[in-house]
């Protein structure tokens, strides 16, 4: 995630950390590569210039200049400065009488429709929220029936009407919430290519009849500028109570996040960080800040391992693990599942403190989440004895699961040996082991 800034930065930060003692000079050296570093990915000028000055108030004090580690001090006031940058966390408020709506607005391709499913998902589960989403893109083919699919697989009631026409649809849409008892509906609107007069007319007609409790434009964080343009558009004429960033898992240069608050004053709500209904995270300034510079979101982290814990799946295999109990291959599979859950290995990984420096340093194929996959397949082409007994895996039967999942034997007995290794740490979670090593014991 953000990987371009994320090196941007690091790079004009790395001739501080290794200093003993800075001096001035220092100092305005590292202000002028983090300043082009930050042109380069593409942060607004207005942005650019309010870190900088932040940046330089504090770091040229007599205090850093002659700290204990003067280099640590600065990349804690550049972490500060983004920090301010990002603005606060905003979460999402519908404090109205039900149906709240939320009016998701944006352009073609930005993700409106995806993030609409999503966050039914997010409210319903999170929130207990009875949720309907309503489509009025009557413009895009099958947008309609994407939504729909959306709804089916996040568990929201779908609306449906033949109009095509967006006012009487808008209007049915409200009639059919409040007939439902539904807590929140969330209405996506259609977008445009690029910004029009039309599309903003209609946008204010639908607006001034459903009367949101939330209008949030969703918008491409790759789009850097142009985003930030974006918005500022919308909310001159909507009156935007919120963004959401969506392709943040991809290789972004970052200037989208790091500007529209700053520009708009518009709160940065949510972060669209994958494909799957679930990839949708409430937006944490620090968090992102810190994976920025390479420093991790372990909050971040924690919340997706205690969300896949807490399914029945997970629940059940974290309950068989503290037991001591032989693990066998249905389990290895529950845990690939929580892990793919999780956003696999490279999504976590960017978590991580400290993981931002090593990036380059990393196998590519070592954190490849298809790996995950090949490894599923591995177990799926077992019988039922043979994933509840590992045991009975001689080479023969080896060579017939490889043959059956197109893989090579040397993968099946990769997987083999990771059953191995899960045994041998569930025995010493057990016996009290593994935590005397996580102190330091033997």
């Amino acid at each position: 995630m953000l990987e371009f800034i994320q090196e941007k930065l690091g790079k004009a930060l790395a001739s501080l950390t290794g200093k003993g003692l800075l001096t001035e000079a220092d100092v305005d050296a590292a202000l002028r590569d983090l300043r082009v570093s930050l042109l380069e990915a593409d942060v607004a000028l207005p942005a650019i210039k309010h870190l900088m000055a932040k940046v330089r108030a504090d770091a040229v004090g007599e205090a850093v200049l002659k700290g204990a580690n003067p280099g640590q001090q600065v990349v804690k006031i550049v972490y500060d400065a983004l920090v301010d940058l990002l603005g606060e966390a905003a979460p999402l408020t519908l404090n109205v009488a039900p149906p709240a709506v939320i009016l998701m607005c944006g352009l073609q391709g930005g993700g409106k429709t995806t993030t609409s499913g999503k966050l039914a998902k997010m409210l319903a589960e999170t929130q207990k929220k009875r949720v309907m989403l309503a489509s009025l893109d009557v413009y895009r083919p099958a947008a309609i029936e994407q939504l729909a699919i959306l709804a089916e697989k996040t568990g929201a009631m779908s609306f449906t009407h033949d109009s095509m026409d967006v006012m009487v649809r808008a209007k049915a849409a409200m009639a059919e919430a409040k007939k439902h008892s539904v807590d929140v509906l969330i209405v996506d609107t259609a977008g445009r290519l690029a910004v029009d007069e039309n599309l903003m007319l209609e946008l204010e007609k639908v607006r001034d009849l459903v009367k949101p409790a939330a209008s949030l434009l969703v918008a491409d964080g790759q789009t850097g500028q142009v985003a930030v343009e974006v918005a500022k558009a919308f909310h001159e004429r909507i009156a935007l109570t919120g963004l959401v960033l969506t392709r943040m898992d991809g290789d972004a240069r970052g200037g989208a996040a790091l500007s529209m608050r700053f520009i708009t004053g518009v709160p940065i709500i949510y972060l669209g960080v994958g494909e799957a209904v679930g990839a949708l995270e409430a937006f944490r300034p620090d968090g992102l800040a810190g994976r920025i510079l390479g420093q991790g979101d372990v909050v971040a982290l924690v919340q997706k391992m205690q969300a896949a814990a807490s399914t029945e799946d997970g629940a059940s295999l974290e309950k068989k693990m503290m037991s001591g109990k032989a693990l066998d291959m249905n389990d290895l599979k529950k845990q690939m599942l929580m892990m793919k859950k999780m956003g696999g290995m490279a999504g976590m990984l960017d978590m991580l403190p400290g993981m931002g420096a090593l990036k380059g340093k990393i196998d590519p194929s070592k954190v490849d989440d298809k790996v995950i996959v090949r490894q599923i397949a591995v177990i799926d082409s077992m019988t039922k004895e043979e994933r509840r007994n590992p045991l009975i895996l001689n080479a023969k039967r080896r060579i017939r699961i490889a043959k059956g999942c197109g893989l090579t034997v040397q993968e099946v007995n990769k997987v083999v040996k990771m059953h191995e290794q899960m045994n041998k740490m569930t025995k010493m979670m057990k016996s009290g082991k593994l935590a005397q090593m996580l102190k330091g014991g033997r």
